[in-house]
């Protein structure tokens, strides 16, 4: 059948070629060398591998000698002798071969070795052939192999550096700094987002090649970046020329940069286009099926990391409008006292967590400060944080001691139906002397700093943090009292500022005190000094920093201070307290004003007494300052506050407040966590 089919067949009269002819053409001969006599065989083929004449060869090998280097005939030497030695029957070596114009070219050998029964080997027969092309083509290949792993391992690199960048400018900057761009050839970048309808450039490339109109460009217009983001196809401007042809409106601009061809890839992340970016090169033109494969590699790794950039920023945004709606927008001027706060986000979350601070102005020249952390770095923490910062500020403001503060916080955190908890301190300050008192709930100890600035930690006794303390009724806070004289600082933080991964809490403490040792005596730079400490840290904890201290002057001393408790229904002890009213009058040299001063304590006492279930505390003192003043307090059991009203049918009743409001000086009406207080003020010359 095969026979019938090739004779009909029209074909060459040599056909098929001669093996002499066959191995000629693809420059390879023949050898046969005779072990024994040391005759060496080589046909025309083979001598003209070695680019050796016939007459030139006497059938010796030494002859071949001047066409073989030194150094590749020891090997082929050694090679040929282990084969002969070890029983082989066939070997085979690449080797050079010197032309008569003194180049060097490759050569392969291939050899069959022959032996007697005894296996002495007695004859050799194989082929040598030119093996230039062969080589060339191999090292191409490993060189194109090695070019593809270098390619990739740059979209890898790269890809691993963008893992770590949180914003936009970050990704920017690893495409700019990192090798990756230099591996893949490029110039420089151009990166621009879409918003709103247009792209908005973001990095334009190399110093002074921005073009003025496009920071902003439509998507329709002629540009190569709006072309990709229409298209979503990437664009690839194999040289100058077709970059001029292709957008004669850009080319025009950026002809001085160099640029030989260009690489524009759409950014698209969830199916939709988010930017561009752009690849300039300036040394080569065109693009292999494999580079166009790994630029869009590249660019879709881009698109993610872009992606997640800007919901990073987006939610940065977010969290620092929260926090700033969650903390204090200002803290209040408090007479007698210099106050810093601070804030600081942790390195890596949201920016946004569940640490705080407050001032909470309190009656009598006292002050409230706090600082607090809820458990956790996300926004349910800020928004429980927030909650309990008012919380907390309403029972401060009504007048309740700091351990019923914190107790009802404690049950308010409870009744929240949430899992996190509170670490808290409370510190209520009377800046007229200086007495301080100090409750924690599970909070790090505070730190006082004295005018010498010398500074020691302050061992507080404390409760449980809030919301445990009410799920396991232990609701018990005791109380500190310290004294803070005129110049000293009490200093609250947050755990982020000395806690450390790996660190005893103690060393942290003892670090923290060295720094505020050393650190600026003004407040504000001191405040400014810490915070500089975290951030180079880099924690991963949130900060919040709250500093007082009590000035040293101008600061409304305490000069007496009179008290008596009248009970209902107990004559002999309102008498007591309006003889006791008298003598502080007469004694605080305030005698020009004491038909006022007591008649208007007269009015408080009695109204305490007929509008109350309960009795009353009288207190007089005399408060020094740039005024000297007499302040009479009144307080009772009642939260009901009390109203001015008209006068009755009878003209007795409703008279009272309207009394007090034209003889006193200034009055007023403090919640308390017991009830209230209702005082008034007299400005009474100073003794001489």
């Amino acid at each position: 059948m095969v026979d019938r089919e090739v004779s009909s067949l029209s074909l060459p009269d040599d056909w098929p070629a001669h093996p002499d002819l066959s191995m000629a053409l693809n420059r390879m001969g023949c050898f046969d060398w005779d072990l024994d006599s040391g005759l060496l065989y080589m046909d025309e083929a083979a001598l003209d591998v070695f680019d050796m004449a016939h007459d030139e060869y006497s059938g010796r090998p030494e002859d071949l000698a001047s066409r073989v280097p030194p150094s590749e005939g020891a090997r082929l030497d050694a090679l040929v002798a282990e084969a002969l030695k070890n029983g082989s029957s066939t070997y085979g070596a690449y080797f050079r071969i010197r032309t008569r114009e003194g180049g060097l070219r490759w050569s392969h050998t291939q050899g069959s070795i022959g032996r007697d029964t005894s296996g002495r080997p007695r004859r050799i027969i194989g082929i040598v052939r030119d093996a230039t092309q062969e080589l060339a083509d191999s090292t191409a290949r490993v060189e194109q192999d090695a070019d593809r792993r270098r390619r990739t391992s740059v979209v890898q690199g790269t890809t691993a550096a963008l893992a770590h960048a949180r914003t936009v400018q970050d990704v920017i900057d690893v495409l700019n700094d990192s090798q990756g761009l230099e591996n893949l050839g490029a110039t420089s970048l151009v990166v621009g987002l879409v918003e709103a309808g247009r792209i908005h450039l973001v990095a334009d490339g190399p110093y002074g090649s921005f073009v003025p109109g496009t920071r902003y460009t439509r998507i329709d217009e002629q540009y190569p970046m709006s072309e990709v983001v229409r298209t979503l196809r990437p664009r690839f401007i194999e040289s100058a020329e077709d970059f001029a042809g292709s957008y004669p409106i850009l080319w025009p601009h950026i002809t001085g940069l160099g640029i030989t061809s260009a690489a524009y890839l759409p950014l698209i992340a969830q199916a939709r286009p988010i930017g561009a970016i752009g690849l300039l090169y300036s040394d080569r033109t065109g693009f292999t099926a494999d580079e166009r494969n790994v630029l869009i590699a590249l660019g879709s790794s881009i698109a993610q990391s872009i992606q997640r950039a800007m919901l990073f920023e987006q939610d940065k945004d977010l969290a620092a409008g929260l926090q700033q709606a969650m903390l204090p927008r200002r803290i209040p001027a408090v007479p007698g006292a210099q106050i810093a706060v601070r804030y600081r986000s942790a390195r890596l979350g949201r920016d946004i967590g569940g640490d705080w601070y407050d001032v909470i102005p309190l009656p009598g020249g006292r002050v409230g400060a706090v600082i607090g952390d809820v458990q956790g770095h996300d926004t349910h923490a800020a928004a429980v944080m927030g909650q309990l910062r008012i919380v907390l500020r309403a029972y401060a403001a009504e007048g309740h001691t700091p351990a019923t503060v914190m107790a009802r916080a404690s049950v308010f955190l409870d009744e929240l139906d949430t899992e996190r908890f509170a670490t808290c301190t409370y510190a209520e300050a009377d800046l007229s002397t200086g007495v301080v008192q100090l409750v924690r709930a599970g909070h790090i100890d505070p730190l006082l700093r004295l005018a010498d600035g010398s500074c020691r930690r302050l061992p507080a006794e404390g409760g449980m943090p809030l919301g445990l303390s009410a799920e396991f009724g232990q609701l018990e806070y005791p109380v500190t009292t310290i004294e803070l004289d005129p110049g000293q600082t009490l200093l609250l933080c947050t755990d982020g500022l000395v806690e450390q991964p790996g660190a005893d809490l103690d060393d942290g403490m003892q670090m923290l005190s060295a720094m505020v040792r050393t650190g600026p005596r003004d407040l504000q730079q001191l405040a400014d000094k810490l915070c500089e400490v975290v951030d180079e840290r880099g924690g991963e904890d949130d900060v919040a920093l709250l500093l007082l201290r009590r000035k040293g002057a101008d600061l409304p001393q305490t000069g007496g201070r009179l008290q008596q408790h009248v009970a209902q229904n107990d004559p002999e002890a309102l008498s007591s307290a309006r003889h006791m009213i008298r003598a502080a009058v007469r004694a605080w040299g305030a005698r020009e004003r004491s038909d006022e001063i007591e008649l208007t304590a007269d009015e408080l006492m009695t109204n305490a007494l007929l509008h109350t279930d309960g009795g009353a505390v009288v207190t007089a003192r005399v408060l020094a300052g740039a005024q000297r003043r007499l302040r009479i307090e009144v307080d009772d059991r009642s939260s009901v506050l009390p109203r001015r009203r008209e006068a009755g049918e009878a003209g007795v009743s409703g008279r009272g407040l309207m009394l007090v409001d034209r003889l006193a000086d200034v009055w007023g009406v403090d919640s308390r966590g017991s009830g209230k207080c209702v005082w008034c003020e007299f400005v009474v010359p100073d003794r001489h």
